[in-house]
């Protein structure tokens, strides 16, 4: 008979989680520490959730108050789709941070990881009217592929939640107009990955913006041929990038194992 092999963890005192959990508490983890590197976080505000293998409508989050540096395997909070704290850790959550998150995990069964962000460079593309245009390589991994929703103020209500779904749609990428940036993903490496991807193509499109000189955007065609030859066969991105990444963070900041 096959056993199930565990861990012990805080969900609970002396509750113990599966390695299949331990695995996405130490990615998840890991993601936190790389946006923190890349300057993503927000003092202590955005979050990155994941839901938690083999437990319907549970999802791992940070808790309210931990610099994304700080987040560990073990001090990662479950909690279920209101924001509810599964087991008796003695912490708190951003219930309304959540909200956006409940959502997406709600709407997207494929959506194991969101990462919601105030990145700088996605907050400003946002906040023009275009939005992101197919100036780079990077930007042509979105093309016709990125979700809009217009700022609406800080709660998100559930009529909110209804519009936001409607225009994420089944797209990868969101940007939360004069407000940060959405990425659905089907691991926390894709989303991660993603995320940087987008990033990137918005730090490119705002350079080549200070120029102030015309802009060479590639034909209809050629975007979308670079679209479906950056996407592949369509298999979940990062497989590749994310042990190369934590390596780098096992040398930086190997805390996020705790």
């Amino acid at each position: 008979m096959n056993t199930l092999s565990i861990k012990s963890a805080p969900a609970g005192p002396g509750s113990p989680i599966s390695d299949a959990e331990w695995q996405v508490r130490l990615d998840l983890a890991a993601c936190y520490h790389l946006c923190a590197l890349k300057n993503w976080d927000d003092l202590i505000y955005t979050h990155i959730s994941a839901t938690v293998p083999g437990e319907d409508n549970h999802f791992l989050i940070n808790p309210f108050g931990l610099r994304f540096d700080e987040i560990t395997a073990s001090n990662l909070v479950k909690i279920d789709l209101q924001g509810k704290i599964i087991g008796d850790q003695n912490v708190r959550v951003n219930v309304t941070g959540f909200a956006i998150h409940g959502a997406v995990h709600s709407a997207r069964k494929d959506a194991m990881c969101v990462m919601h962000l105030h990145n700088e460079n996605g907050v400003a593309v946002g906040m023009q009217q275009g939005g992101l245009l197919p100036l780079s390589q990077h930007a042509m991994r979105f093309y016709q592929q990125m979700g809009y929703h217009d700022y609406e103020g800080l709660a998100l209500s559930a009529v909110e939640q209804t519009r936001l779904i409607e225009r994420l749609g089944d797209y990868p990428a969101m940007l939360l107009r004069n407000h940060g940036t959405l990425i659905s993903g089907r691991t926390i490496a894709e989303a991660y990955v993603l995320m940087d991807t987008l990033d990137k193509a918005c730090a490119f499109q705002l350079k080549a913006q200070s120029g102030g000189g015309p802009l060479n955007i590639p034909s209809p065609a050629v975007c979308a041929k670079t679209y479906k030859e950056l996407l592949g066969d369509g298999s979940p991105e990062g497989i590749l990038e994310w042990p190369a990444l934590l390596r780098k963070l096992d040398a930086v900041s190997p805390s996020y194992r705790n």
